[in-house]
């Protein structure tokens, strides 16, 4: 069976038990009951990224495609800290940073956490930013 066939929406119906947080708790888990018992915390309740690639394959499937390249960007940065995520979206602002600083930003989404579309996504921002005299 494909990667593709062995999803089905909506996953937390269909799939619960193939479903884990980031931090590898089954949704099962993520209750409020285990929340106030202090069982479970705000970090378990952060999505895996396996979880957004079979989102996207799903949305593939159903001919969103925008959909489907969106949730695998997500996917990619999972693993990128809250923190410099919202650095690179306040770069991403018109006339926040030059071109410049755009290109190095996806240089370093894509060495230090492999994120190769999120790093496209950048590269194409600051060609498209230098064209219009927005960065």
């Amino acid at each position: 069976m494909s990667e593709q066939e062995r999803w089905r929406y909506p996953l937390g119906e269909h799939e619960r038990e193939q479903i884990a947080s980031r931090t590898g708790r089954p949704l099962s888990e993520l209750t409020l009951e285990n929340v106030r018992a202090g069982v479970v915390d705000a970090q378990d309740f952060t999505i895996h990224a396996e979880t957004l690639r079979a989102q996207a394959d799903i949305a593939e499937q159903a001919g969103f495609g925008q959909l489907a390249a969106n949730l695998r960007r997500a996917a990619e940065l999972t693993v990128v800290p809250d923190a410099r995520i919202l650095a690179i979206y306040e770069a991403l602002r018109p006339y926040r940073v030059r071109g410049e600083q755009l290109l190095a930003l996806a240089d370093e989404l894509e060495r230090e956490y492999g994120a190769k579309e999120n790093a496209r996504l950048l590269r194409e921002a600051a060609e498209v930013y230098q064209k219009r005299g927005l960065a």
